[in-house]
């Protein structure tokens, strides 16, 4: 047998050279182009010089073509199972009878993230760190990340971590380099409620069907509600606001605007006075900084920084927490605003956006059957605009089953099962992974900090086999950014000129406040006309409907067509 010198004397392949090949064919390639939307500029302040060099994730040569994965078949299936063509983000390395095996790399394919995922586990076991871990590998691969961070505690990905003997340990059990490294990111928040820039939506914008789900009316209130925002356009009256809704309909049902009902079809006193006591409980929930202008732009979450990386949005939900109302509603806004913008690409090398929502079960506590039914249909279907979401919480079921199907990527950190109802929701979470040889009741309960069980899609689309990880330490910093220091950055912000000043022009309730008698003249005058079709033919028959219903070939798609018609597209 050949020693390592006699090897390279004799031209054999040695670990040193395979290696050594391998990075001079990465450097012929030469690194892969990232190009971001024209004319749009990085974001200023918390990122390092421009220019700086995108990171590799690649092999670490000390581990490469090590024979003793072949010696056991179920690690030598695992490694196959991971041992991806294109490119991959690196999670970690495989624990296998106690030992991590640094040769056995456990990764997830890029072009895969748009299937979505899930990142579980119990309180302290590391999931806000593998989120930061996924998050700013996207980055570096030039892939926009939006992350809602309810603890405050990722503003840290802006800055290079800190080097420590766990870091650097980590590093070494996982076969993996580790650099310091920040990645350009831009501080939002809700309304301007926290530090960040403001993100708004107009009430227009945000449309009747979309804002009825939240109001949780039902089909006749949503009717209702509906030919109040018809009313409103035909008569120029913009809603921008709270207050521009509940002026239109406290108008309409005012001894003024009895003629305008009967014009529109009708609004019972009794309805108009359920939507408005619901538009109040909405505004308490904290709703008026959410709605106004300047609104958001959400071709802004899909910008790439000039050096090629993908910008991380960090939307601070700290100062909002306990209001899961206004996030949710956020996001339903957020995914339908994007949902329309958006082209069709099917399955492309990368994503156009990856979002991550941390403590996902506000999401879904106490969320209506409509809001559930959203979720799910626009996780369905947005994947194919290139959109990827990740959900970050405690156990599978805290995510409902509908929308826990649609997740490809599973990142299972350790569980507790203290109690009758931890032990019900480990059996629970452990019949959702695919058939392994380990005995996963006893693995999950054991994980330590920053380990979890892993399966994720291939590049083929099926799931690959179970494997149990220790996961890489993110090279960013691992807790928050001080205040201060995000406050600086926010101000320096590209965006910060365009949407950190609330404006509140002329609209709806301002009008109604000077010229309270000119609607009833136009109802009068409009009686003199010839009769007009009802709101439904004109709907029905518009070229905005019949060109969404030809777009849409299944019953699915006509009806998150439906759920996402009420939203108005932005004037740009």
């Amino acid at each position: 047998m050949m020693n390592a010198g006699e090897a390279e004397e004799a031209g054999a392949p040695t670990p040193a050279k395979d290696a050594a090949a391998a990075e001079g064919a990465a450097a012929a390639e030469g690194p892969v182009a990232t190009e971001g939307p024209v004319g749009v500029e990085g974001p200023v302040g918390v990122e390092g010089p421009v220019g700086t060099e995108i990171p590799t994730f690649t092999e670490n040569p000390a581990v490469a073509g090590n024979p003793a994965v072949a010696e056991d078949p179920a690690v030598a299936g695992i490694a196959a199972g991971y041992a991806f063509a294109g490119q991959a983000l690196e999670l970690g390395a495989l624990l296998w009878d106690g030992r991590c095996r640094p040769d056995v790399p456990v990764r997830i394919p890029l072009p895969m993230l748009n299937r979505h995922g899930l990142v579980a586990g119990a309180t302290g076991t590391g999931k806000t760190k593998t989120l930061q871990l996924i998050a700013e590998q996207l980055s570096a691969h030039g892939v926009p990340v939006f992350l809602a961070d309810v603890k405050g505690d990722l503003s840290g990905v802006a800055r290079p971590g800190q080097p420590n003997d766990r870091v650097e340990g980590r590093a070494r059990e996982v076969g993996r380099q580790w650099t310091a490294t920040g990645f350009p990111a831009e501080f939002l928040a809700l309304g301007g409620v926290g530090h960040g820039i403001p993100v708004r939506a107009t009430i227009t914008s945000f449309g009747p069907l979309l804002l009825s789900k939240v109001l949780q009316l039902n089909q006749t209130q949503e009717q209702s509600l509906g030919l109040v925002f018809h009313y409103a356009d035909t008569k120029g009256l913009e809603l921008i606001d709270l207050k521009d809704l509940r002026a239109v309909v406290a108008f309409l049902t005012s001894d003024e605007g009895k003629a305008e009902l009967k014009n529109i079809g009708g609004l019972s006193t009794a309805t108009a006075g359920v939507i408005l006591r619901s538009l109040t409980a909405f505004e308490a929930q904290g709703m008026a900084d959410f709605f106004g202008e300047p609104e958001f732009d959400t071709a802004d979450l899909l910008r790439t920084a000039p050096d090629g990386r993908g910008i991380v949005s960090v939307l601070e939900l700290t100062a909002v927490q306990d209001r899961p109302l206004l996030f949710s509603t956020f996001l339903m806004w957020l995914l339908a605003d994007l949902f329309h913008d958006l082209p069709e690409i099917g399955d492309a090398d990368r994503p156009e956006l990856v979002f991550f929502f941390d403590e996902a079960h506000l999401l879904f506590n106490d969320a209506s059957k409509a809001f559930l039914e959203s979720i799910t249909q626009t996780v369905r279907l947005i994947r194919s605009k290139g959109v990827g979401v990740f959900f970050v919480t405690q156990t599978p079921k805290d995510v409902p089953s509908d929308v826990l199907g649609q997740l490809g990527n599973r990142v299972q950190h350790a569980l507790r099962a203290f109690t009758p109802e931890d032990q019900k929701a480990l059996r629970a979470t452990v019949r959702t992974f695919p058939k392994s040889s380990y005995d996963l009741e006893e693995l999950l309960t054991g994980l330590g900090t920053g380990e979890a069980v892993v399966t994720v899609l291939s590049e083929t689309g099926a799931p690959t086999p179970v494997a149990a990880t220790r996961l890489r330490a993110p090279e960013s910093l691992m807790g928050p950014v001080p205040a201060a220091e995000v406050d600086t950055a926010v101000r320096g912000s590209a965006l910060h000129g365009r949407y950190a000043q609330a404006v509140d022009r002329e609209s709806a309730y301002e009008k109604l406040r000077q010229a309270p008698a000119e609607p009833k003249a136009d109802a009068e005058a409009a009686a003199d006309r010839k009769e007009e079709p009802s709101l439904v033919e004109q709907v029905v028959s518009s070229g905005m409907f019949k060109s969404l219903a030809r777009s849409v070939g299944t019953q699915l798609g006509r009806e998150i067509t439906r759920s996402l018609f009420g939203t108005a597209r932005r004037r740009r």
